[in-house]
């Protein structure tokens, strides 16, 4: 028996893991500090009312014997799709109930929908991006190319004449650099993939948080999108499903690799892969879509873009630069000094108790920008931009 040997290609240690290895490692050297946890994007805001409703009657469903449910639908329950169908609708795109694949989150979506692409398929990341790009498509042994994102382009690569890809991700607003494509942005990488018979891999998991009407929540909002774009959604960040799990991909009926559908192929995995999510769980996904969920998880939203506001007025007090915050609950900022991204998480968390991301765990182009995260509490949020500010004006003033 041979082991896969494509693990050799990733790094030693999961990005987030490492944050939390130091940052643990450095409490248990000082008992007694507390640390702000201003990077891995977890959310602290307890579920609203709507869905914690709709929990506890699902959950009660599953106690009585006329309304038990075992297995359920592998690629959901009607009653999920058809609400999330609905939320398309409301954005302008229209989308069938059955190109919808509900699953246990964004992350799960971004491994499981690798099946239906060939190993020798070459892909293309921008830089700086999510790990887990990356990481899944060199467990599969394919070929990885990056597109830099940078402070010139803000952020935002479009296509060139040269560029060349299979499968290309795109994340807007970007993790981790809270930028957003505009309609003319998305418009220009569809016009490349429909041209170049490539696939596009949105996600789409920090859209609530755009409030600017004019940029796109949605790759289905731009014309010829269903026949180049899978979109993978989330109820994560967007509702606070990180302790329920459920999120979602959309594989439109139009959309053809080799001539294939791809939706068909897609629904035989998921038949094979996964026995679906809990009901009760996507009865409370169903319960955040709902008016009344909306309007309740819009509140908690509203708290962690006031997050928002309070970091970047304090970067901007410590003559730091940055971007992100509006659109995105993620701050990129660039470290001063030319000081290296591991060296500022070592600052902070030494001289402000601050724990972020390094920007050189998104990539080679994230090294020397550092990720905040507006997740955390309101008032240990309030607490740590104090310090922050102290400590990155100390640095860019020093």
């Amino acid at each position: 028996m041979q082991p896969n040997l494509n693990f050799s290609r990733l790094g030693e240690n999961y990005l987030f893991s490492e944050v939390r290895a130091r940052t643990r490692a450095f409490c248990e050297a000082h008992p007694g500090v507390r640390v702000t946890d201003l990077g891995v994007g977890d959310v602290t805001l307890p579920l609203a009312a709507p869905v914690v409703r709709a929990l506890r009657a699902a959950s009660a469903e599953m106690g009585r014997r006329e309304t038990f449910r075992g297995y359920g639908p592998a690629e959901g329950y009607a009653f999920l799709r058809e609400a999330l169908a609905a939320r398309y609708a409301r954005l302008g795109a229209r989308i069938s109930p059955e190109d919808i694949f509900v699953s246990d989150g964004a992350k799960s979506d971004l491994s499981a929908i690798l099946a239906l692409f060939s190993p020798q398929n070459t892909v293309l990341v921008t830089s700086p991006a999510y790990p887990v790009y990356v990481d899944t498509n060199l467990v599969c042994g394919r070929r990885v190319q990056t597109l830099a994102a940078t402070r010139e382009n803000g952020f935002l690569p479009l296509p060139g004449p040269d560029t060349q890809a299979d499968i290309v991700y795109l994340c807007s607003p970007g993790n981790p650099t809270g930028a957003a494509y505009s309609m003319d942005g998305l418009a220009a990488w569809v016009r490349w993939a429909l041209g170049h018979g490539a696939l596009l891999v949105f996600d789409a998991a920090y859209e609530a948080f755009i409030q600017d009407k004019a940029l796109p929540r949605s790759i289905y909002q731009v014309e010829g999108a269903r026949e180049c774009a899978i979109e993978i959604g989330s109820f994560s960040k967007s509702a606070g499903f990180t302790g329920l799990r459920c999120g979602w991909a959309v594989v439109p009926q139009a959309l053809r690799a080799g001539g294939v559908p791809l939706r068909g192929l897609y629904a035989r995995w998921c038949a094979v892969s996964t026995n679906g999510v809990a009901y009760p769980v996507q009865r409370a996904a169903a319960a955040a879509l709902s008016c009344e969920g909306r309007a309740a998880v819009g509140k908690n939203l509203q708290v962690y873009r006031k997050n928002a506001q309070v970091l970047a007025a304090a970067l901007e007090q410590a003559g730091v630069w940055y971007c992100g915050g509006r659109n995105s609950p993620y701050l990129w900022l660039e470290a001063p000094r030319g000081m290296g991204s591991w060296a500022l998480f070592e600052h902070l968390l030494h001289t402000a108790r601050i724990s972020g991301t390094p920007g050189a765990g998104f990539g080679a182009e994230g090294e020397g920008y550092f990720r905040l995260s507006a997740f955390g509490d309101a008032d240990a949020t309030k607490r740590a931009a104090a310090r922050l500010c102290l400590s990155l004006g100390m640095l860019a003033n020093g």
